[in-house]
């Protein structure tokens, strides 16, 4: 269906108005959102509404309602349950706005990334120069930040360069354990626990004690031991006892938000009830690298 620029902009600033107050919407506040004459608004409604996009309500508190074709014909995917994509404008989130999709527009130049983002909500503050903040998306927790260099009113587009994107892969933790779970017997001596950490070139394991995993000893903490001078002790002696440990099934970015809560270097990871394995700060930026 071909439509006009206007009759995008009007069907644009319909959906934002109905989903941001949840009613029908009248022509004026379409007209001052889009900054038209109420008299060219209603005009645009008929035509609309005779195209199906436009259902109208009657009554003092009607107005106006997207229908289903409204969404088609601006090619936005409705749906009944959706997590909301976050913008931020100069460092302040916009309110009852979410991004649609994004697009890149340059990807082979080597030192610029450009892309488009579709918005369903008001983006009329966004201006050349603004800094632009899309996400988190729901699956892969996808951040994308950038300078906005050009705005398309008629599709609810903000062109921008592209300075920066994270993201963290969804797959289950228990899939980036490469190697069987290495404990120290909690009896063990400083040099006993030692050779074992520099065997399997590691800097922590958790400690057994009659087949329970009581703690977690790393070379941080047999470093600190022998400065104090306190070569006899055991491994249970120097241990911590404060065992954090995630699902197997939770997905990566989760896990990199227990390390910035807990302030760990390693947590244990359970599978079926079971410690399966350790994951460590550095690990994770290992699997996040890219070259």
């Amino acid at each position: 269906m071909e439509l006009t620029p206007i009759q995008k902009e009007i069907l644009t600033a319909l959906i934002t108005l109905y989903r941001q107050h949840k009613r029908a919407v009248k022509g004026e506040e379409v007209a001052e959102v889009i900054s038209r004459s109420p008299g060219t608004v209603r005009n645009q409604m008929q035509s609309l509404k005779s195209l199906q996009l436009v259902e109208g309500v009657p009554g003092p508190k009607g107005g106006y309602k997207p229908t289903k074709d409204t969404y088609k014909a601006l090619s936005i995917t409705e749906m009944e349950k959706e997590t909301v994509v976050p913008l931020k404008r100069n460092g302040q989130e916009v309110q009852n706005a979410t991004a649609a999709e994004i697009s890149f527009t340059t990807l082979r130049h080597p030192y610029l990334c450009n892309g488009i983002v579709r918005v369903i909500g008001d983006i009329r503050e966004f201006d050349r120069g603004d800094s632009l903040q899309i996400g988190p998306t729901p699956v892969n927790k996808l951040v994308m930040r950038g300078e906005v260099i050009g705005r398309d009113d008629t599709t609810n587009s903000i062109l921008f360069a592209i300075t920066e994107m994270v993201s963290a892969p969804k797959k289950p933790v228990k899939e980036y354990l490469t190697t069987k779970l290495v404990k120290i017997p909690a009896n063990a001596t400083i040099q006993e626990a030692s050779r074992i950490l520099s065997k399997h070139n590691i800097h922590g394991a958790p400690v057994e004690d009659k087949g329970r995993i009581e703690g977690i000893v790393t070379l941080t903490d047999i470093a600190r031991t022998l400065a104090e001078g306190k070569m006899t002790l055991k491994i249970k002696d120097i241990m911590s006892k404060n065992i954090i440990s995630v699902d197997g099934n939770s997905p990566l970015y989760e896990v990199i938000k227990v390390f910035a809560d807990t302030n760990v270097g390693r947590l244990l990871v359970r599978v079926d009830g079971e410690y399966a394995g350790l994951i460590t700060k550095t690990d994770i930026l290992h699997k996040l690298a890219v070259y």
